[in-house]
């Protein structure tokens, strides 16, 4: 299941970046990250997701949704399987979560470095 995953974000991937799927609300910046396949393959749920705003990523899912058929059928003639599952494509913040919480503690580790330092100033000041 998780090489027959892998496969498949791979298509689906190509189909983005070669701009395959011709809704417009699909872009270019839209990163397929993981694909969950049932044991039945009867279906496959696909995250994505990307460093544009949450709602062109929604909009991009939407577009997504809309092209599954035309996704499906593409990929279901480059893989021999004997049944292809449907795809369902969700958002997937992860990522993006994950970038700001580094964010957080980047400023959090420089905001308590400047209270170090004014710390440590005053008290120099002090014993003088």
């Amino acid at each position: 299941m998780l090489k027959l995953g892998e496969q498949i974000r791979d298509e689906i991937s190509k189909l983005i970046m070669l701009q395959k799927v011709k809704d417009p609300r699909v872009s270019t910046f839209l990163s397929i990250n993981r694909v969950e396949v049932a044991r039945d393959l009867a279906y496959a749920k696909v995250y994505v997701s990307s460093f544009l705003n949450e709602s062109q990523v929604k909009k991009g899912v939407e577009g997504l949704n809309s092209a599954a058929g035309f996704i499906q059928s593409s990929i279901a003639k480059k893989l021999s399987i004997y049944k292809f599952p449907k795809l369902t494509f969700v958002e997937d913040t992860s990522i993006k979560e994950g970038f700001d919480m580094v964010n957080k503690l980047n400023r959090l580790e420089e905001a308590e470095r400047q209270n170090d330092e004014e710390n440590s100033s005053s008290n120099e000041k002090e014993s003088e």
